[in-house]
């Protein structure tokens, strides 16, 4: 059963000014102010080849130089797609700002323990994700396509 809470939720992330509100402070180098599980990533159109932003939630860091985060709407979302075609970006997290870096994309196997460390160290923001979520996409999420991303320098 969707709690009420989820499906705000799921409307929000659905809502392009939202999810698009938070690029306006990294813009402005105040990215800072959102901490560091949340990152802004630029990467290239794969079919406009223009520069396109989205903040996305940091899952895990397995090293100073290294992010992992999580597409919610599985493949289909557009920055993944563009990271398929480019997997060179750039990463603005913190007081770090358009730092290059290199997209690998995780095996099934690497997402679900990735998953799990994140449950297991964020339960209740796995909870209400998880719901908004399954919400939003309209069915169950038991892995969802991981994303590492390696920073080469600032």
């Amino acid at each position: 059963m969707t709690s009420t809470i989820d499906s705000v939720v799921s409307r929000l992330l659905r809502t392009r000014a939202v999810v698009r509100a938070p690029i306006w402070l990294y813009r402005h180098r105040a990215g800072w102010l959102l901490g560091s599980r949340m990152l802004m990533l630029e990467h290239i159109g794969r079919r406009s080849g223009v520069p396109r932003y989205v903040c996305l939630e940091v899952v895990e860091r397995p090293s100073v130089d290294e992010i992992v985060v999580v597409s919610g709407f599985g493949t289909a979302a557009q920055w993944y797609r563009n990271l398929l075609a480019e997997p060179a970006c750039r990463v603005s997290i913190g007081k770090r700002t358009s730092v290059a870096a290199q997209a690998r994309f995780l095996s099934e196997e690497e997402a679900v323990a990735a998953l799990g460390r994140y449950q297991e160290a964020h339960p209740k923001a796995w909870q209400r994700l998880r719901g908004a979520i399954e919400t939003a996409v309209g069915h169950e999420v038991e892995v969802l396509p991981m994303v590492n991303l390696r920073l080469l320098g600032d």
